[in-house]
């Protein structure tokens, strides 16, 4: 499949991420024209009979070729902590959302030299694939790992954690799925903490979780992270669950 995609589809609206160019090494061009069409795919223009923007369904089961349950990675960067962990929980199929190509290309590099079978990748809008593609209460986990705090108050509109984003999550959710989010950004993390208090608990919405996960919560720590540490940036978890409405 081409990487020549329409770019106003990929980002069209006020977005959560940076567009940040970059060029393919040799080898992760050839791994990205060898491997991308078999698992990957970009987001791309279509129309229903109304006229209107749509994206086709994802048949999760038809890609991976086998009925497991499902986890959604937003963010998926070079995708270390995402090859890791799909390798020690080879139960799940993980859905990986990026649209930094280099990065894409980095982590099918990684999934195929370790030989996983359970990872795909979707180039584009995180938001639009939660929104369009993903069907209700159909994701065992989702996770967000280290998104773009956006430090600018003017900037907070393009943060991807905001209150109808937790509650689209929670709708994706089965019945104690988790949605784990971890960041190293001080006011980001109050900014989550204030949306998951203030949730309209009348709909579906986010509780923490009372007891194991299911999946694991086990990340990789990558050389992000690290030197987070190094700068005393202390990172924070939130690990939720889907609770039904009082209604």
């Amino acid at each position: 499949m081409s990487d020549t995609v329409d770019q106003s589809r990929l980002y069209p609206r006020v977005t959560s991420f940076r567009f940040r160019r970059g060029t393919l090494t040799p080898g992760q061009r050839n791994n990205w024209e060898r491997l991308w069409p078999t698992l990957g795919r970009d987001l791309r223009t279509g129309a229903d009979p109304d006229g209107k923007v749509v994206e086709p369904p994802l048949d999760a089961p038809a890609w991976f070729g086998r009925q497991a349950p499902l986890i959604l990675e937003i963010g998926s960067g070079t995708g270390i902590s995402t090859a890791a962990m799909a390798a020690d929980e080879p139960q799940f199929d993980v859905i990986a959302v990026e649209v930094y190509q280099p990065g894409l290309a980095q982590l099918v590099g990684l999934v195929d030299r370790n030989g996983l079978t359970n990872v795909r990748m979707i180039r584009g809008d995180a938001v639009i694939v939660l929104n369009e593609l993903i069907a209700p209460q159909s994701l065992q986990g989702i996770r967000v790992f280290f998104p773009d705090p956006w430090p600018k108050a003017r900037h907070h509109k393009r943060r991807l954690i905001q209150s109808g984003t937790l509650a689209a999550m929670a709708e994706k959710l089965v019945d104690g799925g988790v949605l784990h989010i971890a960041t190293d950004h001080a006011d980001y993390t109050e900014w989550i903490r204030e949306l998951l208090d203030n949730q309209d608990t009348s709909r579906t919405h986010l509780v923490e979780l009372p007891g194991d996960s299911p999946i694991s919560l086990a990340r990789p720590t990558t050389k992000f992270e690290g030197r987070a540490a190094d700068e005393g940036r202390v990172v924070t978890e939130f690990v939720y669950t889907r609770a039904e409405g009082d209604r």
